[in-house]
């Protein structure tokens, strides 16, 4: 775990916005030029999963650090345009919205009962177990993703 929950945010959010480089990279390189190898497959795949934990990773630290049910879904919408995220760190950073430590235990407030605060604390004392729960679903979310097929064929008939 890192030190701060905004520092975590911002290593998401710097790695989101690398993967939509990597991601725009090699759809200029298949559409532009024709390139046909394994570049936008691994570029398409790496993008997803990191979305996928800048998400994760935003729900978490919006409850942590308490913030509006708004700012944790426009946090998760920074993420669809390309370098949005990097932004919208400046904008919480700008507010003291990154300000905090981990919240591990109760601290007597009375959010601290809403059983989605209380479960980011027990993922929180326990980061191996919620590690391998949020890999295991995330696996299993890019499993049917990919079953499903690129997303441009999701509305087409089979």
């Amino acid at each position: 775990m890192t030190k701060t929950p905004g520092s975590l945010y911002r290593v998401m959010a710097l790695a989101e916005m690398a993967t939509w480089t990597l991601l725009i990279i090699a759809m200029v390189a298949r559409y532009g030029f024709a390139y046909d190898g394994p570049l936008f497959f691994v570029a398409g795949l790496s993008h997803g999963i990191v979305f996928l934990a800048y998400c994760v990773t935003a729900v978490i630290i919006g409850i942590n650090l308490r913030w509006s049910f708004g700012t944790i879904v426009v946090a998760i919408l920074s993420a669809i345009p390309p370098w949005a995220t990097w932004p919208f760190d400046r904008w919480l950073e700008k507010r003291n919205k990154l300000e905090g430590e981990w919240r591990l235990e109760d601290t007597g407030d009375p959010r601290d009962h809403h059983w989605l605060d209380r479960l980011v604390r027990l993922g929180l004392r326990h980061p191996l177990w919620s590690f391998a729960t949020i890999v295991i679903g995330m696996a299993l979310v890019i499993s049917v993703l990919l079953s499903l097929g690129p997303p441009t064929e999701w509305g087409s008939a089979s």
